[in-house]
């Protein structure tokens, strides 16, 4: 990409900030000034350009979590309950932009970021919140990441400011491989992935994972695309038929993801793809029957994880969204809500140092169907992770489809949380008591 002068970077960032000032603004104006003021919780993702898609999922989720705190009667604290508000800014998938909106929320005295899609952004965040902190410790942060896989933010990059709820790249493909060891009818796997630090550190995963558990298995083709730029997968498509691989490992996300089983499919690739999201935002659905028992997954839940407390949270959040394509509920964002909520309460404040270290090595039940522990070496949630493969509705286990498609996933393999616990490199630096 083209540099840019300083002075064009700097009108940018100028207006960037402005419009997020206002939004930020036009949320602080509808708090009645009667009742204890809302708890802000800014989310900090890409709701314009390649992955808006993924982007308005997420504010569905996190939009969920919070209604279910306030409807419980909101955070419990000294002078009263308050209620959670989101506040939505779009980063626009950048970490410049990111940025910026951070700054945004820093300005407008909002303790606490949520952000997701992309470990470069959130890498950046955490940069960007660890000076925040040590440079003004009356306006401190605290990042909750709900997507960003990149192991190292909860190995050598680890921040007492962030906490991770999603499983990282390297537990998400042990759960894979563990599933893909059993698969004897795979012999050569092709490596297809967007080219930034997630999609690198899928790749490394995978062939670590591999070597561990099979082998046996030949690596047909190790390659990387450019991330939300790939209009038409066909040339990947051919290249994978071509190179004889009988299954695919991708941590393809959105867009990248949905357009490139839409290739396979048009193409009639007879290949296995072993995904980390391969049940979302539209993949079933343009898979179809090509799909079936030839998608498979990994996930910290799933609507047909089974179980009554699992159904009723499933059949809550599809009443809240009944439209079929909004049909994406990511289980661990709003539990990630409802977690923070009684952390706050349990500190008895909404101060970003108490409520961190609340949230360390804190147990929460899940609602009842997704036990969970904050680890508090390096802040990385340890929970449950579930492999399933696509088939169609109605077939033995698969109550639900996914986004009315008419297709939803079975569990080929559910792993205990304990089962999930990787060794940390963190050497974390705490603030002093």
């Amino acid at each position: 990409m083209a540099s840019e002068s300083n002075q064009g970077a700097g009108v940018r960032a100028a207006r960037w900030l402005c419009l997020a000032a206002s939004a930020l603004l036009a949320w602080s104006m509808t708090a009645n000034a009667a009742d204890p003021p809302p708890i802000r919780l800014a989310m900090i993702e890409g709701m314009s350009g390649p992955f808006a898609n993924a982007g308005a999922m997420v504010e569905r989720n996190l939009r969920f979590g919070v209604e279910r705190v306030n409807a419980k009667g909101g955070v419990q604290l000294a002078d009263g309950a308050h209620p959670l508000q989101l506040v939505v800014l779009d980063g626009k998938g950048s970490s410049e932009a990111s940025l910026v909106q951070l700054r945004a929320a820093i300005d407008e005295k909002i303790g606490f970021v949520m952000q997701g899609n992309s470990s470069a952004v959130a890498a950046a965040l955490v940069a960007a919140i660890d000076r925040q902190n040590a440079r003004e410790p009356d306006r401190r942060v605290l990042f909750l990441n709900y997507s960003a896989d990149d192991p190292a933010l909860t190995n050598d990059a680890c921040s007492f400011w962030h906490f991770r709820f999603d499983a990282h790249a390297g537990v998400r493909m042990d759960a894979l491989a563990d599933a893909l060891k059993d698969d004897r009818a795979v012999r050569k796997v092709y490596l297809l992935n967007q080219d930034y630090s997630f999609g690198h550190d899928v790749s490394r995963e995978a062939l670590r994972a591999l070597r561990e558990r099979r082998p046996d298995i030949g690596i047909a083709g190790d390659e990387f695309h450019p991330i939300g730029r790939v209009k038409d997968f066909a040339p990947y498509i051919a290249k994978i038929r071509a190179s004889g691989a009988d299954a695919v490992i991708t941590g393809n996300w959105g867009n990248d993801l949905t357009l490139l089983v839409k290739a396979a499919r048009e193409q009639g690739l007879d290949t296995k793809f072993y995904t980390f999201y391969g049940n979302s935002l539209g993949a079933p659905a343009a898979l179809g029957d090509a799909g079936v028992k030839r998608v498979i997954a990994v996930a910290d839940w799933h609507p047909n994880a089974g179980g009554a407390a699992s159904d009723a949270y499933y059949r809550a959040f599809r009443a809240r969204y009944p439209a079929p394509a909004d049909d994406y509920l990511v289980a661990r964002m709003p539990l990630m809500v409802e977690m923070l909520a009684a952390a706050m309460t349990r500190a008895g404040s909404a101060d970003p140092l108490a409520v961190a270290r609340a949230l360390e090595g804190m147990k929460f039940d899940g609602e009842g169907f997704h036990p969970s522990t904050m680890r508090a070496d390096d802040h990385q949630l340890i929970q449950p992770l579930y492999v399933m493969e696509m088939d169609k509705a109605g077939t033995p286990g698969v109550k639900f489809d996914n986004e009315g498609s008419g297709y939803g996933f079975r569990t080929l393999l559910a792993v205990p949380a304990d089962k999930t616990v990787q060794p940390t490199t963190c050497k974390m630096t705490r603030p002093p008591r």
